[in-house]
């Protein structure tokens, strides 16, 4: 059977970094984020992303050395 985690962890890892970079490398340009009430919307989801991909990586690893 075909483990669709390792995919989407790597889908949204990738996704996940790239977003936070450019929440990152936007920081500094308040005019940006005056609609979302001053907050960083891109780092916050980059991050939440990332770690989720990262939960998916892990899960399939975790099965993997359980089979």
């Amino acid at each position: 059977m075909v483990d669709i985690r390792i995919p989407i962890g790597l889908m949204f890892s990738i996704i996940g970094v790239l977003i936070s970079v450019f929440g990152l490398a936007t920081m500094s340009n308040t005019e940006m984020y005056q609609k979302s009430l001053n907050i960083n919307v891109n780092l916050i989801m980059g991050v939440l992303m990332l770690i989720f991909g990262l939960i998916m990586l892990y899960m399939s690893q975790r099965k993997k050395k359980k089979a």
